[in-house]
């Protein structure tokens, strides 16, 4: 461990930089272990742990196209239920950002929000055939931007 685990952040900055200690972490669907590989959703779970302790509830298997098939705002639900809501435009650095890949479907990835706003733009994120990387919230992702949330630390 590198000291992160049951420390308890006084600021969003402190989840950019144990979301940062992801990056290089593999992309590997439904996975939730840093270093060895996660998917959106994993990097999510797997801040929680390390600021809040064990998972509220552990997501049911999911396939790649879970949220198409089903059209069930599954992971909506679940952060509605798990984390604190935050106006669009009072995001800040470590706050959680769920996107709708498609217009009308369902809301089915995760990022972290690394910069102090929105309009800065930069993101921690897992996504297929990549690495978890840090990028710009280009004006693709902030098209399909649906909510924001924060942990309730």
């Amino acid at each position: 461990m590198d000291g992160l685990s049951s420390v308890e952040p006084n600021s969003g900055q402190q989840v950019v930089a144990a979301a940062r200690h992801w990056i290089g972490t593999p992309y590997l669907h439904q996975a939730s272990c840093r270093g060895v590989g996660t998917d959106c959703l994993g990097l999510i779970r797997g801040l929680w742990r390390e600021f809040l302790g064990k998972e509220p509830e552990h997501p049911e298997a999911y396939s790649p196209d879970w949220a198409e098939a089903s059209g069930e705002e599954r992971l909506l639900q679940a952060a509605e239920r798990h984390l604190i809501g935050v106006p669009r435009h009072a995001a800040a650095a470590g706050d959680i950002l769920l996107f709708r890949m498609l217009t009308r479907g369902p809301a089915k990835h995760v990022a972290i929000l690394s910069s102090d706003c929105l309009a800065e733009g930069r993101i921690i994120h897992a996504y297929s055939g990549h690495d978890v990387c840090e990028t710009h919230l280009s004006p693709a992702w902030t098209r399909r931007l649906t909510a924001v949330f924060r942990f309730p630390l």
